[in-house]
């Protein structure tokens, strides 16, 4: 593996521990601001919505400069944000630093997963986008519990200032190790357009929303479910969202590995897999030991369907790839945003803290009918060529 993945990986490292350490230190900065904890919970939306935003923003204005250099203007962005996060005077302050913060999320994986394709050979590209994956997966199992741990500790302002100096450790690993690649021939905005065109590419990218929103619709509230209902402590919720990110780390790996060889089947049994072990997990949420493995699976289930649903988008938006890879990402965090909002309302509705993984299950099961349709489309497709311009990705030359 070249070891500019590494780079990438270490700029994935951070932007995964600032996205999720927020949810274990709200308490801490809602008390420092004096507001309750649902208003600081802003802080989290208003990420969400900034990566949807920013993705495909960010990823156009990028057309007119080279990968790398996008890639470096991006962990700046991302470095600028988090120091604004962590001497932030005011809850609006902090807010304005994590929507600047997360401007860059969308685009850095987008654009990243992109070169991360180019750098290795056709048969290679599902690995390699894993392995740029690999640093927000470990940051859930490493820099979110450590973060969480430092905030509660010396202050949260500690951990936003440790998380910028991350990023300056990617800005500079980018900066020495990614080569610069040649502008995408002809890169501009109405090429990159024309993907949205395919009803694969929208296809890929609703399997996105529904998949990714069925694991986020459990974990967003998995706190009240694990502490109300299984009975574990609170002090318990940290290790439980390491056995998340454990199981995270584990599906993305098996997804990198098979992704290349099998997507369209490991897509079928991760999401049909997904939406059965929701749906039990309503059971087994009342079981201490059998919640705890069930968060696991359901960590592994749902990551495991980041590399292909990527790599199907890239193969898909062939020619044009660089947009829609961003917008992809994009859509990962519209699913968080969507699932945690249903799950909210489930929760409200007086159906119980187990109610949001029927929401995660019904999802999981949405995205699997999305799978077998694209599938049956592509059959389709490839039985009469060329019909209404969907073509059949090429492989892409491997950049050395």
């Amino acid at each position: 593996m070249p070891l500019a993945l590494l780079a990438l990986a270490v700029g994935a490292f951070g932007i995964g521990t600032t996205e999720f350490v927020i949810m274990g230190l709200l308490p801490e900065i809602a008390a420092d601001y004096g507001v309750s904890i649902p208003t600081a919970g802003l802080l989290v939306t208003g990420y969400a919505l900034g990566v949807v935003v920013g993705a495909p923003l960010l990823t156009v204005l990028g057309t007119r400069i080279g990968r790398k250099q996008m890639l470096m203007l991006l962990m700046g962005l991302f470095v600028l944000g988090n120091l604004l996060s962590a001497v932030a005077p005011s809850l609006g302050v902090m807010l304005a630093g994590r929507v600047v913060a997360s401007l860059a999320h969308g685009a850095f994986f987008g654009i990243g997963a992109v070169v991360a394709a180019d750098l290795v050979a056709p048969d290679r590209k599902a690995g390699a986008i894993a392995t740029m994956f690999t640093g927000l997966t470990v940051a859930n199992v490493v820099g979110v519990p450590l973060g969480t741990s430092i905030g509660q500790a010396v202050g949260w302002r500690t951990t936003f200032a440790i998380v910028a100096g991350l990023g300056v450790v990617g800005l500079l690993g980018i900066a020495r190790l990614v080569p610069a690649l040649p502008r995408a021939e002809g890169a501009h905005l109405r090429r990159e357009l024309t993907a949205f065109r395919n009803p694969q590419v929208l296809l890929a990218m609703a399997m996105t929303v529904l998949g990714f929103g069925g694991v986020f619709a459990a974990i967003t509230y998995i706190a009240p479910m694990m502490t109300h209902v299984a009975g574990y402590s609170d002090g318990a919720v940290t290790w439980l969202l390491v056995l998340f990110g454990i199981g995270m780390f584990l599906g993305n790996l098996l997804g990198g590995r098979f992704a290349d060889r099998r997507l369209m089947p490991l897509l079928y049994i991760t999401l049909g897999g997904l939406a059965v072990v929701l749906a039990v997990f309503t059971l087994t949420a009342h079981h201490k030991v059998l919640a705890a493995v069930t968060v696991v699976l359901v960590g592994a289930l749902g990551f495991a369907t980041v590399p292909p649903l990527q790599k199907r988008v890239l193969d898909q938006a062939h020619g044009a790839p660089t947009l829609a890879s961003a917008v992809n990402i994009g859509a990962f965090n519209l699913g968080n945003a969507l699932a945690a909002w249903l799950g909210g309302m489930v929760i409200s509705a007086g159906l119980g803290y187990t109610a949001p993984n029927w929401v995660g299950a019904a999802l999981a099961a949405a995205a699997l009918v999305l799978a077998l349709w694209s599938a049956a489309l592509e059959r389709r497709t490839s039985a009469t060529p060329a019909v209404g311009g969907v073509t059949v990705a090429a492989p892409v030359p491997a950049h050395h």
